[in-house]
C-alpha cells in the first residue's frame, strides 16, 4: 500500500532547510518518493492513501543516552503514579523498586513510547537487558549512529513537527507508531 505523507514542507536532512509543500511516498517500509505535493499526487495518487498533517516531516530524532534511558530508570506505569509519580526513576528510588525481567520489559516499552512521542527515530546501544531489547527491536526503533536522510529507497523513518516544535506523528518502517493528540 502506498501512502503519501502531505505537510507544510519537508526537511530531507536533520540540519536542512524545509521544502514548502513538498510531500513523502511510502511503499512499505521505504520512501519511494519525495518532491512536491501535486506532482506526487498526480503520479501515485489514484493508488495511494493520503495522510495530511500539520507541520513539516524530518528525519526525526536520534536519542544517543538511549540504553542510559531505558535500562537505569524506571518508567512509572500510569496506575502507579499516586505512589511512584510519572517521572523515571533513577538511583535509590530504582534500587528500592527490586526490578524483575517482566518489571524492566514494562518500563521500556513505557519508556520507548515517551521517545517516540517527542519525535525519536534511532537509539543507541547497546541493550544489554533482554527485556529492554527486546522492546525497542519491537518498536521499530533502529540502534544506530543517527536518522538517515529522506531519500527515494531509505527507510521510511521519520517524524512531523508542529510550529511549536511538538511531535505530530512519529513513522518507524513505514508503520504509524506515535500520533500526538
Amino acid at each position: 500500500m502506498l501512502t503519501i505523507h502531505r505537510v507544510h514542507g519537508v526537511r530531507r536532512t536533520q540540519d536542512g532547510a524545509p521544502d514548502p509543500g513538498h510531500a513523502v511516498v511510502v511503499s512499505g517500509d521505504r520512501i519511494e518518493a519525495v518532491g512536491p505535493y501535486e506532482e506526487l499526487y498526480a503520479r501515485y495518487g489514484d493508488r495511494a492513501r493520503v495522510r495530511d498533517w500539520n507541520g513539516v516531516l524530518a528525519p526525526g530524532r536520534h536519542e544517543p543516552d538511549g540504553a542510559a534511558l531505558l535500562e537505569t530508570a524506571y518508567h512509572p506505569d500510569p496506575r502507579e503514579a499516586d505512589e511512584l509519580g510519572t517521572a523515571p526513576l533513577t538511583g535509590d528510588a530504582l534500587t528500592a523498586l527490586g526490578m524483575t525481567d517482566t518489571r524492566w520489559g514494562a518500563s521500556a516499552r513505557r519508556g520507548v513510547q515517551r521517545l517516540l512521542s517527542t519525535g525519536t527515530t534511532s537509539v543507541s546501544g547497546p541493550f544489554t537487558r533482554p527485556a529492554v531489547r527486546t522492546a525497542v527491536a519491537r518498536s521499530g526503533l533502529r540502534d544506530h549512529p543517527g536518522p538517515q536522510p529522506l531519500a527515494p529507497g531509505a527507510p521510511a523513518d521519520f517524524a512531523v513537527f508542529a510550529e511549536d516544535g511538538r511531535c505530530v506523528v512519529t513513522v518507524l518502517g513505514g508503520r504509524l507508531v506515535y500520533r500526538g493528540r
